[in-house]
């Protein structure tokens, strides 16, 4: 009798938190998310992440990469909403050229969260002040280069303008580099998104700039790449530095190993804190609550110090 009794509280507490989980019709939440580029280490982490915490409280996301393709994450909405999910996380690869089919999907009656840009027609935008994360980049890059250099050597800023929020991370950078340490020059500045655009844009930097000793970059894929080229090239020694955002696992592994990598900001958490509140807010918004419009992300510098604590 007991265990009987056990075993129908346990399918009782199954079923409650099943119940939680579901829309506003009470089907299972469907979830679409599209991002620009998969091959970069830290979407490709997030996404993993996020599904996994929505398959584990009963909902089901589909997430695919746009390759900064415009047109491309267009059709990707359109298809979402097409087939029935109840929200659509959207990483725009250009934030005014989505504009209309988030306003479509939304019309439509699906949810939109907005990742990192301040869209118009999202339900909720998860923001990070961009000017502000680059310039703590720049300001640990400052700190290294009066610590090791005595205040002056070249640095190399891997950036990638031609998106509005990585344009203000960059400036953000640049702007800390200049007046934090004035001394220093900045002799190389050019886009690198990937750790495949990292390594390529890096090797070229050393044969123009081979006594370039600290390297800002405005993402985790930037900064993987360019430790593998220092460490191809024989750059790595106690005064060689790299700077970034996104701490992606190997960055983590890079810091932790003593390599190139000396600090990167992680942004909300683990990718397992990422993907805790990012489906607590598609939880919410399934099943009708609202939400602030905008809420803006944690930054956290991570380094040889704080590193254990984000590499669980």
């Amino acid at each position: 009798m007991k265990k009987k009794l056990i075993g129908l509280l346990a399918i009782a507490a199954m079923l409650v938190s099943v119940g939680c989980n579901r829309n506003q019709d009470g089907d299972q939440i469907k979830i679409g998310m599209t991002v620009q580029d998969l091959s970069n280490p830290t979407w490709s982490g997030y996404c993993q992440a996020i599904q996994k915490e929505a398959e584990a409280n009963g909902a089901k996301m589909n997430y695919v990469a746009c390759e900064s393709n415009v047109s491309k994450q267009i059709m990707q909405i359109e298809n979402f909403v097409s087939r029935g999910m109840d929200v659509i996380i959207v990483h725009p690869a250009d934030p005014e050229g989505i504009e209309a089919a988030c306003k479509e999907a939304r019309a439509a009656g699906v949810k939109v969260i907005a990742w990192d840009d301040d869209l118009k027609n999202a339900d909720v935008r998860w923001l990070i002040d961009n000017y502000d994360l680059g310039y703590q980049v720049g300001k640990e890059a400052a700190d290294f280069i009066k610590e090791k250099h005595g205040g002056k050597t070249e640095v190399a800023i891997l950036n990638y303008p031609q998106l509005p929020v990585l344009l203000a991370r960059g400036k953000g950078i640049r702007d800390a580099i200049t007046k934090l340490a004035p001394d220093a020059t900045i002799v190389a500045e050019t886009s690198a998104i990937n750790p495949k655009e990292g390594i390529s844009k890096m090797e070229t930097i050393f044969q123009s700039h081979p006594n370039v000793k600290v390297v800002t970059a405005i993402g985790g894929g930037g900064s993987v790449g360019a430790n593998e080229a220092a460490k191809a090239a024989g750059k790595i020694t106690d005064d060689f530095g790299i700077f970034a955002v996104d701490a992606t696992k190997p960055e983590l592994s890079a810091i932790k190993n003593n390599e190139g990598v000396r600090m990167s900001v992680i942004v909300t958490g683990t990718d397992q804190d990422v993907a805790t509140t990012v489906f607590g807010f598609v939880q919410k918004l399934a099943a009708g609550e609202e939400l602030p419009a905008k809420i803006f992300r944690k930054l956290i510098p991570v380094t040889k110090d704080n590193v254990d604590q984000y590499s669980k």
